[in-house]
């Protein structure tokens, strides 16, 4: 791995060049998206199928279009059974972490006879998209269903696409059974986006569409925002480790190239104040890649996006840290913890030697569904939250209204809107 010292105009330089790898640059993509989002929207099913056809070469019908409870018991024969209790163990944490997030409504009544408060309702239906192929991830649907369930969504509806033999990958099916998805489409693609957000004479119109995707899924959520809730607009992966010079230069190379592996687009970065752990750690990230099976894909990722930056000091390497806002970011310093509370953007933050970045991706509990390019700054992880509108209740007395009707009228006219003002008014004439 390349060794950078960081200075003001390095930090700029690669700040630029990772928000390259933002959605909102593949606008060349966008038309097309565009075009199989409308062909959906006025044709539903037919567009779907023609669509299906092309990009999976399976032809869906009416008939063939949900999986079937058939399919899904035959899903569990095809999995390791220890692989299947290993699902059931990870889905329990995640249901245990996200149901502490849960609130309730509240009202807060005074004497007067003002009643103010919040009423918390879960969504109606949730779409989940969920890739097929090489990148089916069984963890992704537990990380995307269970939050949904806990909040009490009462339809959860999967897309996904199928294989060319109609089949969709039995880890997908197992974990959106232990998860709770009521109903499971072969559909891919823009498509099942498009299909989720209009609906279509077999795929239920949803209120909101959750999961990852390949860039035409991205933008194809992008496209039908407004129509229906989205998640966000995720971008490919990315870790960014913290460390002085007290970290185990193995653990941090094998941590960072674990992120790597995903794509050539993935980042991965360590900033420490030590350059001989810089230098130990690009020694063990070199002998780590010519192993590993996914080398080739790890060596562009790190050709493309991966850096280990030398800081004059530790404040310096947390600045940088908050500035890049990563996806990922976990922190091996003598006092994690110290570290973390300087920390002020990050979607998930891994503390210590023993916290490494897959613990939260497969197991503990917390959401691996996570803010990306810099948008930690605002975005948070997936929670029970997002599957839950607040409603504002007021109830306001007449003896309550009577002691700031003037007020009210008073801000309205200021306004120019004398029929707020005369709406207040006429209850006191």
């Amino acid at each position: 791995m390349r060794i950078v010292e960081l200075t003001r105009d390095t930090r700029k330089d690669i700040l630029n060049d990772l928000l390259k790898r933002s959605p909102n640059h593949y606008g060349q993509y966008e038309a097309a998206v565009g075009g199989i989002v409308e062909n959906v929207k006025n044709q539903g099913d037919q567009a779907v199928f023609e669509y299906t056809q092309k990009f999976d070469r399976f032809q869906l019908t009416p008939d063939n279009i949900q999986v079937t409870r058939e399919e899904i018991q035959e899903a569990y024969t095809r999995l390791d059974a220890s692989l299947v209790d290993v699902i059931r163990h990870s889905a329990e944490n995640i249901r245990s972490f996200h149901a502490k997030q849960l609130r309730n409504s509240w009202f807060d009544a005074k004497e007067d006879g003002t009643i103010l408060g919040m009423k918390m309702t879960a969504i109606g239906r949730v779409g989940v998209y969920v890739p097929g192929g090489k990148a089916a991830y069984p963890s992704s649907v537990l990380m995307n269903v269970i939050p949904a369930k806990v909040a009490g969504v009462s339809e959860i509806v999967m897309a996904t696409p199928p294989g060319a033999d109609g089949k969709v990958s039995p880890g997908t099916l197992v974990a959106a059974d232990i998860a709770g998805v009521n109903t499971i489409f072969k559909v891919g693609g823009a498509q099942a986006i498009a299909a989720m957000a209009f609906g279509t004479e077999s795929v239920p119109k949803v209120d909101k569409i959750v999961g990852p995707g390949n860039i035409f899924v991205a933008l194809a959520k992008k496209a039908v925002y407004g129509n229906v809730s989205i998640d966000s607009i995720a971008g490919p992966s990315e870790i960014l480790v913290l460390a002085d010079e007290s970290a185990n230069p193995r653990y941090v190379a094998a941590d960072l190239l674990s992120q790597a592996e995903h794509d050539e687009l993935a980042s991965a970065i360590l900033i420490t104040d030590s350059k001989a752990l810089a230098e130990k750690v690009s020694a063990e990230a070199e002998a780590f890649t010519q192993i590993l099976e996914r080398r080739e894909i790890i060596r562009q990722s790190l050709d493309n996006y991966g850096y280990i930056l030398v800081a004059e000091n530790m404040q310096d390497a947390i600045d940088t840290a908050n500035e890049i806002a990563s996806e990922h970011l976990e922190i091996l310093t003598r006092n994690p913890f110290d570290v973390m509370t300087r920390i002020k953007n990050a979607g998930a933050i891994f503390l210590g030697e023993y916290a490494s970045e897959p613990l939260g991706d497969y197991f503990a509990g917390p959401n691996h569904i996570l803010p990306t390019n810099g948008t930690a700054k605002f975005f948070s992880p997936v929670n029970v939250d997002d599957f839950i509108k607040k409603s504002s209740i007021i109830c306001y007395s007449k003896e309550a209204l009577e002691k700031v009707h003037q007020e009210i009228e008073l801000f309205a006219e200021s306004e120019g809107l004398t029929a707020h003002a005369n709406s207040i008014r006429v209850r006191f004439e």
